[in-house]
């Protein structure tokens, strides 16, 4: 049996998800963190210390951290999501996973919290336009890298497209001003087209 532990609009399940569905692995999903408690509990913190989402359970074995079930995954045998056998290339893809966990999505973290979980009249303005401005010099950064090549990585789709794309389907539909991103819109596009990926961008950021 595996389990995938965690709630359907955390942008980190939303990663193991969509690397879940792209893997064609079976595995239930049981709602975890937020509103639906559960990572307080003795026997979650069995398997996940941190009291965060998501967790994999893969009978008797549990691992968090998002980022690095996406890489178990890719070592799978046969996966899709394999990394690639050349060790710059592969370097590639953990340089954008680390990027994406270190850079882009804490970059949001406040204006994500302020707009979509604090009532308007409660909202901290400026932490709000000081993420904001952050997260524009990420996506600057991710639209200039992303003019001269198909996907995050390279050529071909891989889990940093998954780590990145989760984090860019936040930021793009946030109710917040940005600036005109024309090649992370060309790649959001190509890669939400994928049938693993509606499992995850058809859920509401809120």
């Amino acid at each position: 049996m595996r389990r995938l532990w965690g709630r359907a609009n955390s942008v980190n399940v939303q990663k193991a998800i969509w690397g879940l569905e792209e893997s064609g692995l079976p595995y239930e999903r049981t709602d975890a963190g937020g509103a639906h408690g559960v990572v307080s509990e003795p026997a979650y913190r069995a398997m996940n210390p941190t009291g965060l989402v998501p967790t994999l359970e893969e009978d008797g074995f549990a691992l968090w951290e998002s980022n690095a079930i996406l890489r178990y995954l890719s070592r799978q045998p046969g996966s899709p999501l394999a990394l690639p056998g050349d060790p710059r290339a592969s370097a590639r893809v953990d340089q954008w996973l680390d990027w994406q966990a270190t850079a882009f999505t804490p970059g949001m973290r406040d204006a994500f919290w302020q707009m979509m979980r604090v009532p308007e009249g409660q909202r901290d303005i400026k932490a709000v336009e000081a993420s904001r401005v952050t997260t524009e010099k990420g996506a600057a950064l991710l639209d200039r890298h992303l003019a001269g090549t198909a996907f995050v990585a390279g050529d071909s789709f891989s889990i940093a497209d998954i780590a990145v794309g989760c984090a860019a389907h936040r930021w793009l539909n946030m109710p917040l001003e940005r600036d005109e991103r024309p090649h992370i819109v060309r790649w959001f596009q190509v890669i939400a087209q994928r049938e693993a990926a509606s499992a995850v961008l058809t859920v509401p950021i809120s």
